[in-house]
């Protein structure tokens, strides 16, 4: 369990700006009382013009392990000595580890995902045809692990489709990713993923209604105490099911902590939880 005030504890947080509403340091001290590990779990407000000596601070303080939010990623891939393949194609990094000296840099958002869609959800992205509205950070964050998983195609809808023509680009080696703008959207998808921020201020992406059909699945990687605007729209539109992020949110926490502990924690307990405290469910 996770035990404040101990520091001969293992020490990890969380860092960002700000760092208030993170939810990493519930959901890690529930991992660690499921899985009997003794660490302390800190949430840390680093300044906006600091991360790296911040992150050395923490580092002398005998930190082993940091996760990495908002405004800080781009920083923290840079900062890293060793990145690993999803966090090199990422171009971003939210899980940090220290050892001997070198700072390993990884970015689990795309597996965490994935893992919500195949564990949780029981969705195989297999031969799925794969349509993703977005092209900024949290998109190109999850390509990799998508494209692992070998859908039969991914098509990436932006506002502004140069942006989309880069992350096709990037990934180019490992999948041919399609680019279209809204306006060319004429057919159906197996699975949608909503990779922008907008169900965040309950604004919807214009897509057509014939992205939609009875088999497709929608996924929002928002999350909040309702149904997002955009799995409303979904299910409104005859779509057979609609997720939102915060199963990917602690799949991707799961990760983190399978790489620094070496064990993995039951997420389905720990998404129920929280699923229940965003409800207000006593």
């Amino acid at each position: 369990m996770i035990i404040k005030d101990q520091t001969a504890l293992d020490k990890y947080a969380v860092a960002g700006n700000p760092i208030a509403h993170s939810k990493s340091p519930s959901i890690h001290r529930l991992f660690a009382e499921q899985t009997g590990q003794k660490l302390v779990y800190s949430a840390e407000c680093f300044p906006l013009d600091a991360f790296a000596s911040s992150v050395a601070d923490f580092i002398r303080t005998s930190g082993l392990g940091m996760n990495v939010t908002v405004p800080f990623k781009l920083q923290a891939w840079q900062l890293s000595d060793q990145l690993s393949l999803a966090a090199e194609l990422a171009g971003a990094v939210n899980t940090l580890s220290f050892k001997d000296g070198v700072i390993f840099g990884d970015n689990t958002d795309g597996i965490g995902l994935v893992n919500d869609l195949s564990k949780n959800l029981k969705f195989n992205l297999q031969g799925k045809k794969v349509l993703i509205v977005g092209a900024g950070g949290a998109v190109r964050g999850v390509l990799q692990p998508i494209i692992a998983q070998r859908p039969s195609s991914i098509t990436i809808v932006n506002r502004t489709v140069s942006k989309a023509w880069q992350l096709a680009e990037i990934f180019k080696e490992l999948f041919d990713i399609k680019v279209l703008s809204f306006e060319e959207l004429d057919s159906a998808y197996d699975l949608v993923i909503n990779g922008t921020s907008a169900s965040l201020s309950n604004q919807l992406p214009p897509l057509p209604a014939c992205t939609i059909q009875p088999s497709t699945w929608l996924y929002d990687m928002m999350y909040g105490k309702g149904v997002t605007v955009f799995n409303q729209w979904g299910l409104e539109n005859g779509a057979a099911q609609a997720s939102d992020g915060l199963g990917m949110l602690v799949e991707q926490a799961a990760q983190s902590f399978k790489i620094w502990r070496g064990v993995s924690p039951n997420t389905k307990q720990v998404i129920s939880k929280l699923r229940c405290e965003l409800l207000d469910i006593i």
